[in-house]
């Protein structure tokens, strides 16, 4: 990532140096998540549509720990892969809303709340910007090569209620909550990058 543009990485310390994390990732363009792995202060496991999986992509993704997902339908396989990553400690690295969009968080899905609540994970939101500009790219699906990337880490929280309840009006109040807490740290970000 550095050698091809030029990240500037904000708030790397307010990611927990140790125990589980889930960082939550806006999501505007294909970069966004080989971006964040390349200069996040942890190693991070994302949960990834299985169609990457392909040709030589396929054992370098399982080589540097991604998880292979099925989106098609409830994949528990993946899904307790992604937990396994939380019990032992690690970083889960999600896209809350599902997929690649205008990454301002207004859609998020309830994933991000089942594992946040259900490993008790505190979630570190962070922004991407600049990776989605449309000048001056010499490849059509790439930011303009040596340009600025800014990767904006917020302050680590909580979704859950403290109650332990994991029932469907919880998940869904989880997941109003962390909506609320990523658009402000996105905004926040944009503020104090100038983007």
């Amino acid at each position: 990532m550095y050698g091809l543009w030029r990240p500037r990485v904000l708030g790397a310390w307010r990611v927990p140096t140790s125990g589980p994390v889930i960082l939550a990732v806006n999501h505007a363009h294909n970069i966004d998540g080989p971006m964040l792995m390349g200069t996040a202060p942890r190693p991070v496991h994302f949960l990834i549509k299985k169609e990457a999986f392909v040709g030589p992509l396929d054992p370098f993704l399982h080589a540097i720990g991604q998880l292979e997902v099925d989106r098609t339908t409830a994949d528990r396989a993946a899904i307790s892969r992604a937990l396994g990553v939380l019990e032992r400690g690690g970083v889960l690295g999600i896209f809350p809303e599902g997929t690649r969009g205008d990454g301002d968080f207004a859609s998020l899905r309830a994933g991000l709340a089942y594992f946040a609540v259900r490993s008790g994970s505190p979630i570190v939101p962070v922004a991407v910007l600049g990776s989605a500009e449309r000048t001056g790219r010499l490849i059509p699906a790439l930011p303009p090569l040596r340009s600025r990337v800014d990767v904006v880490f917020g302050d680590p929280f909580t979704a859950g209620d403290g109650s332990g309840r994991r029932t469907r009006t919880a998940l869904d109040q989880a997941t109003a909550r962390i909506q609320e807490r990523l658009t402000a740290h996105l905004e926040n970000a944009r503020r104090s990058t100038g983007r």
